[in-house]
């Protein structure tokens, strides 16, 4: 089946790769990070559109299925949580402007698990329920990248949606998980290891039963290791992810616990590429997502009864009477 897509806040592009390995075409990519845009381009041949607040929902070409990891930090428990009342929060209306406009078949997003706890829930309600009045029939669920075949513990939550009800099931995760030691590099620069002053306190605060084994500091100064790598993140300091305890993560490292393939370049320097792949997407739960999201498409999976349009229409005119401002200021509780 051919289809098309749409790569919005695309980042390096770990959700296009799966669509693309199942024949879909990608026909619009936007993402306003700077150097996001420059590894993209260098290995999809393509720079993506900045900025989406920018670009006119009318000027995207036509799609099938809308692919968006939307901004996390609004949601996470290292940001502030301020949800919709950062900026970065609500672009999530932007995606809803677009399906509005494009109306496309489906749409895969992702946001950090905090997404659905936020506000004791009403964010995650808000968004379900602007997807639902739209005529979508939408399906959403916490993925972990352990249970997917990468030594990554990366929790993510996926809303999937459908014009159409589809029976649309969530891949189970159950793929064996190698060994920490297959996504290691064999010979590293020693500008990658810690101060002999880190290694000491490694060793002197830590005895840690797994070699290889990556060591975890959190915010509060504790450690711990485990056979696998704790979440990327982005902002994360030097010395939150050591492996052994002694030395950081290097960038293809970083990138195959993402799941990307060796062959992705990579054209950035040390400090970029640490905060590209903290906001990437790990490649094979989409990739796991998409197998289950094609077939509905090409009408291999049965379709259930429609909900009570009467509901959905009821929804749509109540929301259509609150701007983007009203939700903000309710959602803050001003």
């Amino acid at each position: 089946m051919s289809f098309k897509f749409i790569d919005l806040f695309a980042g390096i592009g770990g959700m296009r790769l799966p669509f693309e390995e199942m024949g879909g075409k990608c026909v619009f990519t936007s993402d306003w990070d700077k150097d996001a845009q420059n590894i993209y381009e260098a290995n999809f041949g393509e720079k993506p559109h900045g900025d989406i607040t920018k670009i006119n929902e009318n000027d995207i070409p036509d799609h099938d299925i809308l692919l968006a990891g939307f901004p996390c930090q609004p949601f996470s428990i290292i940001g502030s949580r301020k949800g919709f009342e950062d900026t970065r929060g609500t672009l999530f209306f932007d995606i809803e402007g677009i399906l509005k406009a494009k109306r496309p078949k489906a749409f895969l997003l992702e946001n950090v698990k905090q997404l659905r706890g936020h506000d004791q829930g009403r964010t995650l309600n808000i968004i379900l329920n602007h997807l639902a009045a739209l005529g979508y029939h939408v399906h959403w669920k916490v993925l972990n990248a352990l249970d997917f075949g990468l030594p990554h513990k990366r929790e993510r939550i996926f809303i999937v949606g459908f014009k159409t009800n589809y029976e649309f099931k969530f891949p189970l995760g159950t793929i064996t998980r190698p060994p920490l030691s297959t996504i290691l590099e064999k010979k590293v620069d020693r500008s990658y290891f810690a101060s002999k002053e880190i290694q000491k306190r490694m060793d002197t605060e830590h005895k840690s039963q797994h070699n290889p084994g990556i060591w975890h500091i959190n915010k509060g100064g504790n450690i711990s290791s485990h056979p696998y790598s704790c979440a990327l993140r982005a902002g994360a300091s030097y010395n939150y992810l050591l492996v052994n305890g002694k030395r950081r993560l290097t960038p293809r490292e970083c990138l195959r616990l993402l799941g990307f393939p060796d062959s992705y370049k990579i054209v950035l320097n040390y400090m970029q590429m640490r905060k590209v792949t903290g906001n990437g997407v790990c490649v094979p739960v989409v990739r796991a997502l998409a197998k289950e999201m094609i077939p509905c498409l090409k009408g291999e999976k049965p379709i259930k009864a429609t909900s009570d349009p009467l509901l959905s229409e009821q929804l749509s005119i109540f929301l259509s009477k609150i701007d983007r401002k009203d939700h903000e200021l309710a959602l803050s509780g001003r």
